[in-house]
């Protein structure tokens, strides 16, 4: 199956790409069967089962539900519009989505977190269904949000194989060993191939304008969270600190006491400030998931900003080879925290940021390969145990680590030939391997790690 950069970036809102995102999705995909039923219901409901119900409602699942049901996606997202519209539901206790009149939709009773086990295909599954007004059910759809902002049907999950109806691609690539045998084939970069295959989908300014959009809305989401203040909702009482971090940063510039290692923190606090935003609700692009948010956009604004020779020119160039990378890793394993832990989020999007990067730097297609399997590498085994359910704590600092690791990687590979030890598809499937023996616990339901041994007020 084809995954195009726009799969692995999409511009959408947080906390959660696969817990707030995707249930939101997966009630507008709901309201367009219903358009296309010959039904007529009089309500509607939903079920959430496994770390949906765990930490969905720190990761604002009920709410994206509700506001799915009322006709918002996360694209076109607004938040003034969403607010009105979650009060208008609180108070009536209906929802009017195009097309369909008014449906009856109590948010007390009608969510329902089911905590018991999870549904078989994954553990981000929903139930959603219409009843009529004696409350038989008239429609019914089970949805699994698979991470990034992925949603498959219950049918859909469980087809062998994914169908891809588009175009043949001219270097489909399954595996990195794939990807450098084309490489070195053809004389293309990594950022090349995935740029021929993304044309046979869509003309060449629109791609150039669509990776525009995605870095438009990266950096200025960056710029939000260096100027945004106060405590993030949720209940922990967790303060913004990115903005106080840069203002350090700023009147520390030009200092000759500066120490070099203070780099870190200027790496640190762009992807800080991603995820600050990212757990406040605001607009994030998934790379690959609003868990692991900052990283890319970490990495790329650290290159633009503090590395000289950089140019907004190459930034396709980054983003084309992160998301071949990417691809191969939702492939071959997964990016959702809930299947594999935080290694498949952060420990993914820094394999990404570390491609992206070392591509930009100069790097050979060996190299980049070796950058992302250094990064990947050195994330294996990484938990996803978010204190009261919220993509908080650990997960906006480990996302500046992330991108730290990100340019080490990259560096490091760069001072080598490209020939190393550990390929980066054995990387991929030890991640695999790992997040299948990784206790549930482990896996984006709070109910282990620092989820437990934290106190959560």
């Amino acid at each position: 199956m084809f995954l195009s950069v726009f799969d692995m970036f999409k511009i959408g809102i947080g906390p959660s790409s696969s817990h707030t995102m995707g249930p939101m999705l997966a009630a507008a995909r709901f309201l367009e069967l219903l358009r296309r039923s010959a039904f007529r219901p009089s309500g509607l409901g939903a079920r959430l089962h496994g770390s949906l119900a765990f930490t969905g409602v720190g990761h604002a699942t009920d709410r994206a539900v509700m506001l799915g049901l009322a006709g918002f996606t996360p694209e076109t997202y607004d938040a003034e519009a969403a607010k009105d519209a979650l009060d208008a539901l609180h108070a009536t206790c209906e929802v009017v989505p195009e097309g369909l009149g008014t449906l009856t939709f109590r948010p007390k009773s009608d969510i329902v977190f089911d905590y018991g086990d999870p549904l078989p295909g994954h553990a981000n599954g929903m139930v959603l269904y219409a009843f009529d007004a004696q409350g038989d059910v008239l429609v019914q759809e089970t949805y699994y949000s698979i991470g990034g902002g992925f949603v498959l049907t219950d049918a859909e999950l469980a087809k062998s194989a994914q169908t891809d109806s588009g175009a043949p691609v001219p270097y489909p690539f399954k595996t990195a060993a794939e990807m450098l045998e084309m490489a070195q084939k053809t004389g293309l970069s990594i950022a090349d191939l995935k740029r021929a295959n993304e044309l046979t989908r869509r003309a060449p300014q629109a791609l150039e304008t669509g990776l525009q959009q995605l870095w438009s809305t990266m950096t200025a989401c960056i710029d939000r969270g260096l100027q945004t203040e106060g405590a993030l909702p949720g209940g922990l009482g967790v303060k913004r600190r990115a903005a106080g971090i840069h203002a350090a940063l700023l009147a520390e510039r030009g200092r000759n006491l500066t120490a070099p290692h203070v780099v870190n923190d200027w790496i640190s606090v762009y992807a800080m400030a991603v995820n600050e935003e990212n757990a406040a609700g605001g607009q994030v692009v998934t790379a690959p998931t609003n868990g692991a948010a900052g990283v890319v956009p970490a990495t790329l604004r650290y290159w633009l900003d503090h590395v000289p020779g950089a140019t907004e020119a190459r930034i396709p160039e980054f983003l084309l080879t992160a998301a071949a990378i990417a691809g191969l890793v939702k492939f071959n394993a997964s990016i959702s925290g809930a299947e594999c832990g935080c290694q498949a989020e952060v420990g993914s999007a820094s394999a990404m940021a570390a491609a992206g990067l070392a591509a930009v730097l100069g790097g050979t297609p060996e190299q980049i390969e070796n950058a992302a399997e250094i990064a990947l590498e050195h994330h294996l085994g990484m938990t996803c145990d978010p204190v009261n359910g919220l993509v908080q704590v650990p997960c906006i600092e480990r996302n500046g680590l992330g991108a730290i690791k990100a340019v080490s990687a990259a560096s490091l590979a760069l001072r080598g030939d490209g020939t190393h030890f550990v390929p980066l598809d054995a990387a991929i499937e030890t991640m695999r391997q790992t997040g299948e023996d990784m206790s549930a616990k482990y896996k984006e339901t709070a109910l282990g790690g620092l989820a437990v041994n934290v106190p959560n007020c």
